[in-house]
């Protein structure tokens, strides 16, 4: 099977332990253990001492009870019986794409979007066609040409909302719609999920496996939760046929997921609210210095994210020209890192991840501002020389 390279992903394994300012981190800020079990008011030595004495055998195949229990309560309609645990939400989407998606069959993606949802199909054979996502529509999709796109008989639409690379977020009326047009054309709808909750504003945001038969919700432990080192996801479908499906392909490459993973993961779902309430104090907290940090910069201009943990922040094109190029002279020179647009298709700007530690987002917007008036005064001189 050939497929695109995962530039995102290549982008972050090159140079993510380089940085001394991480503004490219797409979780909120990750916890320990220790600060896992005191949000959660959970004796870890308890914990630790009875863990300790179990065999670690696959334990239970289609995910232990209290975690399944504690995904539901994050859906109105989801029941136990409509969930698939997974290796992290990566493996999530590549599981649902595969296990849906055949040669000839037609995909309609979103884009800027994480890579998954537009290049697992091309490699399986699918003929994919994107819905671009534009800065003058807020990053939200035109239904108008996704009416036009998803035609009878396409097999799968990809959404994610919020929006990774962007933080659009569409509301349940939008979704609603999209639901009408994926219903319309006999399709399922697959929304990446996994910024779900990080809202700006108070209020619920509606999931695809809650709106329609055929949606598929894929969401994990690892950004809203702060928990990315267990490598824990699901997806979410009320559809039984296809839940038998995913749990058939399962077999061959994953069997269950691992019995400490879902153990820490059932204990922080428990607890979701107080994770929750810390996640949401992080991200509003860190928008509101970004914001005013791009307000202040007359070479940076933004579509302020309304969800989520990340933005795309926008240059004068005088200073990025090439965006890869930009992002790397700014940690060779400054020790921060950034994520170029070009990994999602876009130009003359780069992803920033705003949900990190609050001293380190200020130190990585500092030396970006000092990058930037570097490169603007050796424009100037060469050009008055």
């Amino acid at each position: 099977m050939k497929i695109e390279a995962f530039q995102v992903e290549e982008w972050m394994n090159a140079y993510e332990t380089k940085a001394t300012a991480n503004i490219a981190e797409t979780c909120v800020d990750s916890v320990s253990l220790q600060e896992l079990f005191e949000l959660a008011d959970t004796d870890g030595q308890k914990f630790f001492e009875e863990f300790s004495k179990r065999r670690l055998t696959y334990g239970d195949i289609e995910g232990r009870p209290d975690l399944l229990e504690g995904i539901c309560g994050l859906y109105r309609t989801v029941k136990p019986e409509h969930v698939v645990t997974c290796h992290g939400a990566a493996g999530a989407n590549h599981l649902t794409i595969s296990a849906i998606v055949e040669p000839g069959d037609h995909v309609v993606s979103v884009m800027p979007t994480y890579q998954q949802l537009y290049s697992i199909p091309e490699s399986l054979g699918a003929r994919v066609d994107i819905l671009k996502l534009r800065r003058e529509n807020g990053f939200l999709p035109d239904l108008d040409e996704l009416r036009r796109l998803a035609v009878p008989g396409t097999k799968l639409i990809c959404v994610n909302n919020p929006n990774n690379p962007t933080g659009a977020l569409m509301s349940g009326e939008m979704m609603r719609k999209i639901v009408e047009i994926a219903d319309r054309a006999g399709a399922y709808l697959l929304c990446d999920e996994v910024y779900r909750h990080l809202t700006q504003d108070e209020g619920y945001v509606d999931s695809a496996a809650d709106l329609y038969e055929k949606g598929i919700s894929v969401s994990s432990m690892s950004k809203v939760f702060s928990l990315a080192g267990l490598r824990l996801g699901w997806i979410a479908c009320r559809d039984p046929k296809l839940r038998k499906l995913l749990l058939s392909h399962r077999d061959y490459s994953l069997i269950s997921c691992g019995v400490f993973d879902e153990a820490v993961a059932a204990i922080a779902l428990r607890n979701r609210e107080r994770l929750l309430a810390r996640s949401r104090d992080i991200i509003r907290t860190n928008l509101e210095i970004l914001d005013r940090w791009v307000k202040e910069e007359p070479m940076v201009s933004y579509v302020k994210p309304q969800a989520g943990t990340t933005a795309l922040l926008y240059f004068d094109r005088s200073l990025c020209p090439d965006c890869a190029e930009f992002c790397r002279r700014l940690l060779e020179e400054e020790g921060a890192l950034l994520t170029p647009g070009s990994c999602f298709g876009e130009e003359f700007c780069a992803r920033i991840g705003y949900a990190c530690d609050r001293e380190e987002l200020k130190r990585g917007l500092d030396a970006l501002s000092r990058f930037m008036e570097r490169l603007a005064g050796r424009q100037m001189q060469s050009r008055l020389l």
